[in-house]
């Protein structure tokens, strides 16, 4: 059972600000101010930043390669969370190509109402970004070898 909120002025816009695929830096702090919106009590971003290590090695780069749909099927996602979400607005960008330690790879904004919400959604949108999007990572150890991970 879904509740109504009451406490609206408006309906949630569901607006997709960005849902974008992009080999220049992702900055999460422009997502936020982008989805901004007077109706909105929560502001929630997400920054998913490259880390140094993975199962007990140490990862010094990592590089992201995107299948040509990339960008469409992000836009496809991302409209189909915001769609079916009491939100007023989203914006989501993943990095591709080389990234190093403490780049963000994946960055998501979302405003909406309330808090709940806005968590709720930005953890959606992680999850079925990771799903969907058709990339794939390749990391490189501190001993000069690398893998090829999330490739189902």
């Amino acid at each position: 059972m879904t509740v109504r909120d009451t406490s609206r002025l408006t309906a949630p816009a569901r607006r997709v600000v960005a849902a974008d695929v992009t080999t220049g830096p992702v900055d999460v702090d422009a997502l936020a101010a982008a989805v901004a919106d007077a109706a909105a009590g929560a502001v929630v971003t997400f920054g998913g930043v490259v880390r140094d290590h993975d199962h007990g090695r140490a990862v010094t780069a990592i590089e992201y390669v995107a299948h040509p749909d990339a960008g469409a099927v992000l836009a496809r996602v991302v409209a189909d969370v915001a769609g079916r979400s009491p939100v007023d607005a989203v914006a989501v960008v993943h990095r591709v190509g080389p990234l190093g330690v403490g780049e963000a790879a994946l960055g998501v904004a979302v405003s909406a109402a309330h808090r709940q919400e806005a968590f709720a959604v930005a953890a959606l949108l992680v999850d079925e970004v990771k799903e969907h999007l058709p990339v794939w990572k390749r990391q490189v150890f501190d001993d000069g070898t690398h893998e090829w991970v999330n490739c189902a």
